[in-house]
């Protein structure tokens, strides 16, 4: 049997060698046969090469009560508790491996693999330096204690490694890869770019390297001469899904439409590739044009197929638990992983805005300061990655006249950030400050980046430009201080900010969370929103007076009309109401929202979304709903993108969302006339409604539990006579209160800015 199960794997059938020897195994377990230890050791080792590493993990251990000191049972099960995500463990029993056969150099290798998946380099370049002294003709050796020297930020010793490799074996593809990332992680890209031409030359024909071409491009901002390879590839090759796919995501940013053609191709050619698949669903979920709910829908189902095919790789599951979320597949989400293995692991990857996504998952006290520390990890990396190519970083000019401020955002257009951002352009105090605006946005400039460009002294726009020469860039403008305010967000450049460009760096308004860099020095709160312990920020506090926000007439205007008619006595019944997106919704506010709704005779529930089209998202809001008693009959689903204050007329109460509450879609109620109850927690993300209310004088509608919340919402339900004042009166009493203030906002930033400057002189 055991003859046969080779044969079959020597020619290619290595399930069907696992299934003849599963069933083999099973066989002489039912029959109380004693089992041989081969029988258990080439089931370890298929079940490795197939991926079935729990199996495997199970059969070494069988093995290993046959025969405890077989040095390959231990290397194999340092293999396999790595594939399980047990690295510790995993190190642990290749030592033992290595202990039982000194000269074998594979339980060393593998544990230096882990080392460096782990970023921990200097003990993985110690134990690769040993083996290179053993053998320094083996390239793979060569290779890998260069990409240690990369996780320490010595290029220069990395380059001799990768060089090094490629003498000894010119033609292996891994040494080229890592050369060439390694000059792209370092933002050399023109020699990126030449690396590859020159790898191509050796090995035309390899897919890896013609992938690398395209990657190198689209990393250097080359996006046009990428798509013009990939056009031409599939002229010649329609029907090749990997160029359908690659064709997609360089120009998908720019055209969605076009993109989403190409990833439709490309799933359709490849069915069982989840790559894809994820990549089709984010661009899908992405997508405004056409039938956005149909897209919505398409892009959850994309997510389930590629579910159906197994594990996804890290970057995937963030997407995944997007979407997940924004239908409300809580039960699915709860299976990607706990919130302190996602969050770490996204931190360890750089994935900066799966982290801003994990702010509404925390719920244990400990949570908070678990995401805290997240976000410190992220910054690590990011700050490791700036000192490998450094900045001169300017020191402050004691003797200008003027102090020159810098602001950094993609999102100085018609969009959130720039309806709160307004007020700075439109109260500049020339004759103390010149201000400086840094945007990468892609799109052309609409209306309102025209009109800040007319009230600033510089407005640098660039489409296409690194990190490392976006921070040049500032740098060269010698601003006094820097604010970003997109941090990780579509388009924008959070990373600039670990150059250091500015002498003093800031954060403020587009990211609700301390962002993890240590190289920014300051975090704009107000006395609301700032945290009383002061262990959950990283950066200081600068505390403004009054609010950290005001409300202008960008995104405020006048012109949306209120009608003066509560809905509950056009309608008979009182309509609870959000349009927070439902990545911040979670199962434990919607019970409470359910609950709000079932305690108030007649009410109903409305959705103002976008999501609120989609099949998907109705049904699992009804479920939902349904476990309160509230039947579907109760629920509204308005189904709208952009044009949604109106909507606002329909609404008696806004219900916020919790931990994470909301912000932009706060204020916007209360510019309508609809109160707001919310849900004040200790950290800065639960904190924004508190601040917007109580600047706006409701600060009484701000609950301190989940019992408080659904009392005081119930309660205002009952209290039409305020709800009748506040409709008709709530808009004009704001412009007495901070939050209707843009002119003393203004004043009080600036002032604010002018004083830390000079402290810092």
């Amino acid at each position: 049997m055991l003859n046969l199960a080779l044969q079959h794997e020597k020619n290619g059938s290595p399930q069907e060698a696992l299934r003849l020897l599963s069933d083999e195994l099973a066989k002489k377990l039912s029959q109380s046969q004693p089992i041989p230890f081969e029988l258990y050791f080439e089931l370890s080792r298929l079940s490795i090469n197939t991926g079935q590493f729990a199996n495997a993990y199970a059969h070494l251990q069988e093995g290993l009560k046959l025969q405890p000191r077989h040095f390959d049972l231990w290397n194999m099960i340092g293999i396999t508790l790595r594939r399980l995500g047990r690295p510790n463990e995993a190190i642990q029993a290749l030592d033992n491996a290595a202990n039982l056969n000194p000269q074998n150099a594979a339980p060393l290798v593998n544990k230096a693999n882990i080392l460096l998946e782990q970023k921990r380099p200097v003990e993985a370049a110690d134990l690769l330096g040993r083996l290179v002294r053993l053998n320094p003709k083996a390239h793979e050796f060569q290779r890998m204690l260069g990409n240690a020297y990369v996780q320490m930020g010595e290029l220069q010793k990395a380059v001799v490694r990768f060089d090094t490799a490629l003498q000894l074996k010119p033609d292996d593809i891994a040494s080229w890869i890592d050369r060439i990332k390694a000059a792209t992680d370092f933002e050399h890209h023109d020699e990126a770019i030449s690396l590859v031409e020159k790898a191509l030359e050796k090995l035309p024909n390899n897919n890896r390297l013609i992938e690398a071409r395209i990657m190198v491009l689209r990393r250097a901002g080359r996006f046009k001469k990428a798509e013009e390879l990939l056009l031409a590839r599939l002229t010649e090759e329609p029907e090749d899904a990997w160029a359908h796919f690659q064709f997609a995501e360089t120009v998908a940013r720019f055209d969605r439409e076009t993109g989403n053609k190409h990833y439709k191709r490309a799933v359709e050619i490849e069915p069982n590739n989840a790559i894809y698949w994820m990549n089709y669903a984010n661009s899908l979920d992405r997508s405004r044009y056409g039938n956005e709910a149909e897209h919505i829908q398409a892009g959850y189902e994309a997510v389930t197929k590629a579910l159906s095919l197994g594990p996804l790789p890290s970057r995937f599951v963030r997407m995944a638990r997007n979407i997940l979320v924004r239908i409300g597949r809580f039960d699915l989400v709860e299976k990607l992983g706990t919130f302190k293995e996602l969050g770490r692991t996204w931190a360890n990857e750089s994935l900066h805005d799966a982290l801003h996504y994990h702010l509404a998952r925390v719920e244990a006290p400990e949570d908070r300061y678990e995401i805290l520390e997240q976000h410190r990890i992220w910054g690590r990396i990011e700050q490791a990655k700036a000192d490998m190519n450094p900045l001169q970083s300017p020191a402050l000019l004691e003797k200008r006249s003027k102090i020159r401020l810098g602001i950094m955002s993609s999102d100085l257009r018609n969009h959130p950030v720039a309806y709160f951002a307004m007020p700075l352009f439109e109260f500049l105090d020339h004759n103390r400050f010149e201000v400086y605006c840094y945007s990468w946005c892609r799109n052309e400039p609409d209306q309102v980046q025209k009109y800040i460009e007319t009230r600033v002294n510089a407005f640098r726009w660039h489409k296409a430009i690194s990190d490392r020469d976006a921070a040049e860039l500032i740098a060269k403008d010698r601003v006094d201080m820097l604010f970003e305010l997109g941090s990780s967000t579509d388009m924008n450049k959070l990373e600039v900010m670990a150059y250091k460009p500015a002498p003093l760096q800031a954060s403020w308004l587009g990211y609700p969370h301390s962002a993890g860099l240590e190289s920014i020095d300051y975090i704009l709160v107000d006395p609301f929103i700032n945290p009383q312990d002061p262990a959950l920020l990283i950066e200081k506090p600068f505390i403004m007076p009054h609010s950290w926000v005001a409300m202008g007439n960008l995104g405020f205007n006048e012109q949306e009309q209120i009608n003066p008619i509560i809905p509950s006595q056009r309608n008979g019944f009182v309509t609870y109401g959000t349009a927070n997106n439902p990545y911040k919704y979670s199962p434990t506010v919607l019970e409470t929202w359910a609950k709000i709704v079932a305690a108030t005779p007649g009410s109903k529930f409305m959705f103002v979304r976008p999501e609120s089209g989609v099949p998907s998202f109705k049904e699992f809001m009804r479920a939902a709903f349904a476990k309160q008693g509230v039947s579907e009959e109760r629920l509204i689903f308005a189904a709208v993108r952009g044009q949604h204050m109106r909507w606002y007329n329909e609404m008696d109460i806004s219900l916020d969302t919790f931990p994470q509450t909301g912000g932009t879609t706060t204020c916007e109620s209360m510019f309508m006339g609809v109160p707001v109850i919310s849900l004040v927690g200790p950290a800065f993300f639960e904190r924004l409604s508190y601040s917007n209310l109580s600047n706006a004088g409701l600060g009484d509608l701000c609950c301190f539990t989940i019992a408080d919340y659904i009392r005081k919402s119930v309660q205002l339900a009952g209290d039409t006579e305020r709800r009748k004042l506040l409709r008709t009166g709530l808009r004009f009493d704001i412009r007495d209160r901070p939050l209707g203030q843009p002119h003393v906002f203004a004043r009080d930033f600036y002032n604010m800015v002018e004083k830390t400057v000079q402290e810092r002189n």
